[in-house]
Protein backbone atom coordinates (compact mmCIF):
# COMPACT_ATOMS: atom_id res chain seq x y z
CA UNK A 1 0.00 0.00 0.00
CA UNK A 2 2.93 2.35 0.57
CA UNK A 3 3.77 2.20 -3.15
CA UNK A 4 0.19 2.96 -4.11
CA UNK A 5 0.04 5.89 -1.69
CA UNK A 6 3.36 7.32 -2.86
CA UNK A 7 2.42 6.92 -6.52
CA UNK A 8 -0.83 8.83 -6.14
CA UNK A 9 0.92 11.46 -4.03
CA UNK A 10 3.29 12.02 -6.94
CA UNK A 11 0.57 12.58 -9.55
CA UNK A 12 -2.25 14.08 -7.46
CA UNK A 13 -2.51 17.42 -9.26
CA UNK A 14 -2.13 15.92 -12.73
CA UNK A 15 -4.65 13.18 -11.96
CA UNK A 16 -7.16 15.74 -10.71
CA UNK A 17 -6.75 17.83 -13.87
CA UNK A 18 -7.19 14.75 -16.08
CA UNK A 19 -10.06 13.01 -14.30
CA UNK A 20 -11.75 15.56 -12.04
CA UNK A 21 -14.33 16.32 -14.73
CA UNK A 22 -14.74 12.81 -16.13
CA UNK A 23 -18.34 12.33 -14.98
CA UNK A 24 -19.49 14.86 -17.56
CA UNK A 25 -18.86 12.25 -20.26
CA UNK A 26 -19.98 9.18 -18.31
CA UNK A 27 -23.73 8.98 -18.66
CA UNK A 28 -24.04 5.47 -17.27
CA UNK A 29 -21.86 6.21 -14.25
CA UNK A 30 -23.98 9.27 -13.47
CA UNK A 31 -27.18 7.25 -13.73
CA UNK A 32 -25.85 4.62 -11.34
CA UNK A 33 -24.66 7.28 -8.91
CA UNK A 34 -28.08 8.95 -9.08
CA UNK A 35 -29.78 5.68 -8.12
CA UNK A 36 -27.23 5.01 -5.40
CA UNK A 37 -27.75 8.51 -4.00
CA UNK A 38 -31.51 8.02 -3.91
CA UNK A 39 -31.12 4.77 -1.99
CA UNK A 40 -28.69 6.33 0.46
CA UNK A 41 -30.78 9.46 1.07
CA UNK A 42 -33.47 7.22 2.51
CA UNK A 43 -31.00 6.04 5.16
CA UNK A 44 -29.99 9.53 6.20
CA UNK A 45 -26.46 8.72 7.40
CA UNK A 46 -22.95 9.29 6.06
CA UNK A 47 -21.86 7.85 2.73
CA UNK A 48 -18.15 7.37 2.07
CA UNK A 49 -16.45 7.64 -1.31
CA UNK A 50 -13.60 5.16 -0.84
CA UNK A 51 -10.52 5.95 -2.89
CA UNK A 52 -12.05 9.35 -3.56
CA UNK A 53 -9.11 10.81 -5.48
CA UNK A 54 -9.79 14.48 -6.27
CA UNK A 55 -13.30 14.24 -4.81
CA UNK A 56 -15.44 14.58 -7.94
CA UNK A 57 -17.64 11.59 -7.05
CA UNK A 58 -17.94 12.81 -3.47
CA UNK A 59 -19.09 16.18 -4.78
CA UNK A 60 -21.54 14.60 -7.22
CA UNK A 61 -23.19 12.64 -4.41
CA UNK A 62 -23.25 15.65 -2.10
CA UNK A 63 -24.99 17.69 -4.80
CA UNK A 64 -27.74 15.06 -4.76
CA UNK A 65 -28.49 15.48 -1.10
CA UNK A 66 -26.23 12.76 0.31
CA UNK A 67 -24.04 13.27 3.39
CA UNK A 68 -21.04 12.36 1.23
CA UNK A 69 -17.50 12.22 2.57
CA UNK A 70 -14.26 11.16 0.92
CA UNK A 71 -11.51 8.81 2.05
CA UNK A 72 -8.25 8.18 0.22
CA UNK A 73 -4.94 6.48 0.96
CA UNK A 74 -2.99 9.41 -0.53
CA UNK A 75 -2.53 12.52 1.64
CA UNK A 76 -1.85 14.58 -1.47
CA UNK A 77 -5.09 13.41 -3.08
CA UNK A 78 -6.96 14.36 0.08
CA UNK A 79 -5.30 17.78 0.04
CA UNK A 80 -6.28 18.32 -3.60
CA UNK A 81 -9.83 17.07 -2.98
CA UNK A 82 -10.27 19.43 -0.04
CA UNK A 83 -8.92 22.39 -2.00
CA UNK A 84 -11.20 21.69 -4.97
CA UNK A 85 -14.28 20.89 -2.90
CA UNK A 86 -14.42 23.29 0.05
CA UNK A 87 -17.14 22.50 2.51
CA UNK A 88 -16.91 18.73 2.03
CA UNK A 89 -15.05 16.37 4.36
CA UNK A 90 -12.05 14.32 3.20
CA UNK A 91 -9.80 12.10 5.32
CA UNK A 92 -6.71 9.98 4.80
CA UNK A 93 -7.43 6.30 5.38
CA UNK A 94 -7.34 2.74 4.08
CA UNK A 95 -10.20 0.54 2.92
CA UNK A 96 -8.62 -2.38 4.78
CA UNK A 97 -8.72 -0.56 8.15
CA UNK A 98 -11.52 1.99 8.04
CA UNK A 99 -11.57 2.89 11.70
CA UNK A 100 -15.32 3.57 11.47
CA UNK A 101 -17.68 2.49 14.25
CA UNK A 102 -19.74 -0.60 13.53
CA UNK A 103 -22.98 -0.01 11.60
CA UNK A 104 -22.36 3.73 11.25
CA UNK A 105 -22.56 4.31 7.47
CA UNK A 106 -25.56 4.40 5.17
CA UNK A 107 -23.45 3.76 2.09
CA UNK A 108 -20.04 3.32 0.54
CA UNK A 109 -18.91 3.81 -3.06
CA UNK A 110 -15.67 2.25 -4.29
CA UNK A 111 -15.28 3.23 -7.93
CA UNK A 112 -12.15 1.68 -9.43
CA UNK A 113 -10.29 1.80 -6.11
CA UNK A 114 -10.27 -1.95 -5.40
CA UNK A 115 -8.12 -2.57 -8.50
CA UNK A 116 -5.01 -1.73 -6.51
CA UNK A 117 -5.70 -4.38 -3.85
CA UNK A 118 -4.62 -8.01 -3.94
CA UNK A 119 -7.32 -10.57 -3.31
CA UNK A 120 -6.66 -10.95 0.42
CA UNK A 121 -6.72 -7.16 0.77
CA UNK A 122 -9.97 -6.94 -1.20
CA UNK A 123 -11.59 -9.55 1.03
CA UNK A 124 -10.49 -7.60 4.09
CA UNK A 125 -11.81 -4.36 2.57
CA UNK A 126 -15.21 -5.93 1.88
CA UNK A 127 -15.41 -7.20 5.45
CA UNK A 128 -14.52 -3.73 6.74
CA UNK A 129 -17.17 -2.11 4.54
CA UNK A 130 -19.78 -4.64 5.62
CA UNK A 131 -18.92 -3.94 9.25
CA UNK A 132 -19.17 -0.16 8.80
CA UNK A 133 -22.49 -0.27 6.93
CA UNK A 134 -25.75 -0.07 8.82
CA UNK A 135 -28.28 -2.85 8.24
CA UNK A 136 -29.87 -1.89 4.94
CA UNK A 137 -26.78 0.12 3.92
CA UNK A 138 -25.52 0.09 0.33
CA UNK A 139 -22.22 -0.53 -1.48
CA UNK A 140 -21.61 0.58 -5.08
CA UNK A 141 -18.58 -0.98 -6.79
CA UNK A 142 -16.94 -0.37 -10.15
CA UNK A 143 -13.80 -2.07 -11.46
CA UNK A 144 -11.88 -2.89 -14.63
CA UNK A 145 -12.27 -6.41 -16.04
CA UNK A 146 -10.23 -6.63 -19.27
CA UNK A 147 -9.18 -4.74 -22.39
CA UNK A 148 -8.14 -5.52 -25.92
CA UNK A 149 -4.54 -5.48 -24.73
CA UNK A 150 -4.89 -7.23 -21.38
CA UNK A 151 -7.12 -10.21 -20.53
CA UNK A 152 -9.05 -10.63 -17.30
CA UNK A 153 -6.71 -11.60 -14.47
CA UNK A 154 -3.78 -9.53 -15.72
CA UNK A 155 -1.74 -7.48 -13.27
CA UNK A 156 -0.46 -4.24 -14.79
CA UNK A 157 2.46 -2.32 -13.35
CA UNK A 158 3.05 1.35 -14.10
CA UNK A 159 6.49 2.88 -13.64
CA UNK A 160 5.71 6.22 -15.31
CA UNK A 161 2.41 8.13 -15.18
CA UNK A 162 1.82 11.74 -16.15
CA UNK A 163 5.59 11.93 -16.76
CA UNK A 164 6.22 11.13 -13.10
CA UNK A 165 8.01 8.10 -11.67
CA UNK A 166 5.53 5.77 -9.95
CA UNK A 167 5.36 2.19 -8.74
CA UNK A 168 1.70 1.34 -9.17
CA UNK A 169 0.04 -2.05 -9.59
CA UNK A 170 -3.49 -2.51 -10.96
CA UNK A 171 -5.46 -5.73 -11.37
CA UNK A 172 -8.01 -6.57 -14.06
CA UNK A 173 -10.55 -8.47 -12.02
CA UNK A 174 -12.87 -11.43 -12.53
CA UNK A 175 -16.38 -10.21 -11.62
CA UNK A 176 -17.51 -13.64 -10.42
CA UNK A 177 -14.56 -13.81 -8.02
CA UNK A 178 -15.02 -10.25 -6.76
CA UNK A 179 -18.75 -10.60 -6.23
CA UNK A 180 -18.26 -13.96 -4.54
CA UNK A 181 -15.97 -12.20 -2.09
CA UNK A 182 -18.59 -9.49 -1.57
CA UNK A 183 -21.14 -12.15 -0.65
CA UNK A 184 -18.65 -13.89 1.62
CA UNK A 185 -18.25 -10.61 3.51
CA UNK A 186 -21.95 -10.78 4.38
CA UNK A 187 -23.40 -8.47 1.73
CA UNK A 188 -26.28 -9.26 -0.61
CA UNK A 189 -25.69 -8.65 -4.32
CA UNK A 190 -28.70 -6.75 -5.66
CA UNK A 191 -27.56 -5.74 -9.15
CA UNK A 192 -24.70 -6.25 -11.59
CA UNK A 193 -23.95 -4.50 -14.87
CA UNK A 194 -21.13 -5.20 -17.32
CA UNK A 195 -20.19 -2.78 -20.08
CA UNK A 196 -17.80 -2.31 -22.95
CA UNK A 197 -15.42 0.67 -23.32
CA UNK A 198 -17.59 3.76 -23.72
CA UNK A 199 -15.70 6.93 -24.63
CA UNK A 200 -12.40 7.92 -26.17
CA UNK A 201 -11.47 9.82 -23.01
CA UNK A 202 -11.36 6.82 -20.65
CA UNK A 203 -9.09 3.81 -20.43
CA UNK A 204 -10.57 1.36 -22.99
CA UNK A 205 -11.51 -1.41 -20.59
CA UNK A 206 -14.51 -3.63 -20.07
CA UNK A 207 -15.98 -2.81 -16.69
CA UNK A 208 -18.24 -4.23 -14.05
CA UNK A 209 -20.57 -2.33 -11.72
CA UNK A 210 -22.23 -3.95 -8.72
CA UNK A 211 -24.72 -2.83 -6.11
CA UNK A 212 -24.77 -4.73 -2.82
CA UNK A 213 -26.61 -4.30 0.47
CA UNK A 214 -26.05 -5.24 4.06
CA UNK A 215 -29.03 -7.36 5.12
CA UNK A 216 -31.43 -5.98 7.67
Amino acid sequence: MDRTRDSYDAVAEEYADAFGGELAGKHLDRALLDGFAELCRAGGGPVYDLGCGPGHVTRYLAERGVDARGLDLSPEMVRVAQARNPGLSFVVGSMTALGAPDASWTGAAALYSIIHLGRDERRLAFREIARALRPGGWLLLAFHVSSAEYPMGTTIRLETWFDKSVDLTAHLLDPDEVLGDVRDAGLELRARLDREPWTATEYPSRRCYALARRPG
